[in-house]
């Protein structure tokens, strides 16, 4: 069990990491993801080159791209590792000041539509990239104080989730956001990883900074940090190991 995108316990993404010889049947993983009950179980397989499969299972389904268990099975691995997965290769290596760098595909916002109310807020920007859909308000205070109604969230968005992002509101923070995904049986993620590959390039097109610090306001809160190169996005972060079960 480890506490991913934060340097402390109790906050950040929890995600639960298995190490095994070889992948069970799809059902026996669904089952545990669901008994553990966390945003995300990971489970990697050694391959005989030393890189690893690995994939990812919420409590109802299983995903194709995950940051924050990746971040927790390279932190179980030592650091270091290169998955294949159904969103792609991933190299994983330490970074600066004891985080991981994860190299991930990037995933470009377009303009599009989404009917959905957000009482209160100012509403700069409608997209969608590959998996989810964003909306860029005006306040980062109304975000951080936002009280979501999930049905209607799951109900206008047939993408994987919604993101909702503000510029920063903090010293040392770019971006701030939360992240929604009901149709995939999470309410509301702590912080999500793969989320950054679409913010990432949008508050770098925003601010014509490639390098970027984005903080995810939910109630555990994480720091991820965000690096465009081409058509890849280095997101980097802390985690730590809570329990060993």
């Amino acid at each position: 069990m480890v506490d991913a995108f934060t340097k402390d316990p109790f906050s950040g993404n929890p995600a639960a990491v298995t190490v095994l010889d070889r992948f069970p049947p799809d059902d026996w993983m669904a089952k545990v993801a669901r008994e553990i009950n966390l945003s995300e179980t990971a489970f990697a397989v050694r391959r005989p080159d030393g890189d690893f499969d690995l994939r990812w299972f919420t409590p109802a389904a299983e995903v194709d791209l995950c940051g924050h268990a990746t971040l927790a099975s390279a932190h179980v691995l030592g650091g270091t590792a290169r998955f294949h997965t159904r969103g792609g290769v991933l190299t994983c290596r330490p970074g600066p000041d004891g985080t991981i760098e994860m190299d991930f595909p990037a995933d470009p916002v377009r303009p599009a539509d989404l009917d959905l109310d957000l009482p209160g807020a100012t509403v700069r920007f409608t997209g969608q990239g590959q998996f989810d859909f964003l909306l860029e308000v005006a306040d980062a205070a109304w975000l951080r104080s936002f009280r979501p109604d999930i049905g209607a969230i799951a109900a206008a968005s047939p993408a994987r989730g919604l993101i909702v992002t503000a510029a920063g509101d903090a010293e040392g923070i770019d971006f701030v956001s939360r992240f929604f995904a009901p149709n995939v049986g999470i309410d509301e993620d702590p912080v999500t990883g793969s989320a950054h590959c679409t913010l990432a390039g949008y508050w770098a097109d925003r601010t014509g900074r490639a390098a970027l610090t984005g903080y995810q306001a939910s109630a555990r809160g994480g720091t991820v940090r965000v690096r465009i190169e081409g058509d890849r996005v280095v997101i980097a972060g802390w985690a730590v190991t809570v329990s060993d079960i």
